[in-house]
């Protein structure tokens, strides 16, 4: 407890710069030898920022406020009708209070117009789970829900969805936390149009990450997973893809890891130049050979190509915080990986029956 306390007021003096040179030097070496480090630092540096936001627009209100007690409002009620001398009594009476207040007027406007172009300049993040119930039914989605189980035919359109790919051949599905929120009930479509109820078992806020469990009876355990997932990490310029759900029918797309760190420099994600849509939230992303080594989240705005992926190794983090089956034996991911040396169609082809639309119902 005692070397937390120290680590996060050493990590204070870093984001205040008040560490001497050398003691600045050794603490971004540690930033680089040790991502949980790194990690409290991203995290610190944003709450301190939120916190620092708050306290400007208390202050703004504060003084809003004051101003306003300032004004004689009683004088209005004295006045009767638009006379010119009601006018200059009343800014006679009240100018320092109302210049004052205009000036934190256009002070606001100024700060509001400037945050709003360094949003457009540098660009904000945008979670890519998808609304549903705006989207019309198309034919495919009318073949689907004739094949649907029916206990999802009386179900409204609904409300959103994303993505998810099994973890395990007996019905557990990862997707991102934000997904399934706050849903009332969850099911995942397959490939052939069925869909299953679902549960979510776990969820981990601190990397937007959900567990979902298929419950549904009609549901039958899948052959072996194809892939596997990465433990190491994967370097820059390697090419990657995904499979997703921004419509009715899944998504292909290709790219390449661009950065090592996400968001603000998250080391939690990987940046990968990969165009995505609302509904490709959940989606897997694996490399070149067909192992998993992510797992899509956000995108950022303005910016072409940059989607965020929280990295394989919190995904197996978090498959660690199950508890045993109903059998008692442990969740573990498939330590096998035939798709390697395969071509990419045909990857696709193995790969499409373990990735799942999510429809979210609240």
């Amino acid at each position: 407890m005692r070397n937390e306390i120290e680590l996060e007021g050493i990590i204070e003096d870093y984001l205040n710069g008040k560490l001497s040179d050398e003691e600045l030097k050794k603490f971004e070496q540690l930033r680089l030898n040790d991502p949980a480090v790194d990690h409290k630092v991203v995290a610190h540096k944003f709450f301190l920022e939120s916190l620092n936001d708050y306290a400007l627009k208390a202050d703004l209100k504060s003084k809003m406020d004051q101003m306003h007690g300032q004004i004689d409002v009683a004088a209005l009620s004295k006045e009767v009708g638009p006379h010119p001398s009601f006018i200059v009594n009343l800014w006679r009476k009240n100018k320092a209070a109302v210049a004052v207040a205009a000036s934190f007027i256009l002070l606001t406007v100024v700060t509001l117009y400037s945050i709003q172009q360094t949003t457009q300049q540098s660009g904000s993040v945008e979670l890519v789970s998808r609304e549903l119930a705006r989207i019309k039914n198309s034919q495919s989605s009318l073949i689907r829900k004739i094949n649907s189980d029916n206990v999802t035919k009386n179900l409204k359109p609904a409300n959103f969805g994303g993505t998810g790919f099994a973890l395990t051949a007996n019905g557990y599905i990862l997707t991102n936390l934000h997904v399934v929120d706050g849903a009332d009930s969850v099911y995942v479509q397959d490939s052939k149009g069925n869909s299953f109820k679902a549960v979510v078992k776990r969820k981990d806020s601190q990397y937007d990450l959900a567990i979902l469990k298929i419950v549904d009876e009609s549901f039958s355990p899948l052959s072996s997973l194809p892939y596997r997932l990465k433990q190491n990490p994967i370097g820059m310029s390697e090419s990657v893809y995904t499979l997703g759900f921004p419509k009715d029918d899944a998504v292909y797309g290709e790219g390449y890891v661009s950065s090592k760190t996400g968001y603000n420099g998250d080391t939690t994600q990987y940046q990968v130049s990969i165009p995505v849509n609302p509904g490709n939230s959940g989606g897997p992303l694996l490399d070149e050979d067909g192992n998993i080594i992510g797992v899509i989240s956000a995108k950022q705005n303005q910016v072409d190509g940059a989607t965020f992926a929280v990295k394989s190794k919190y995904i197996q983090e978090a498959l660690n915080s199950i508890p045993n089956d109903s059998l008692g034996k442990k969740v573990v991911f498939s330590k096998r990986n035939s798709l390697q040396g395969l071509s990419k169609s045909k990857q696709v082809n193995k790969i499409k029956d373990y990735v799942f639309m999510i429809k979210v119902y609240k």
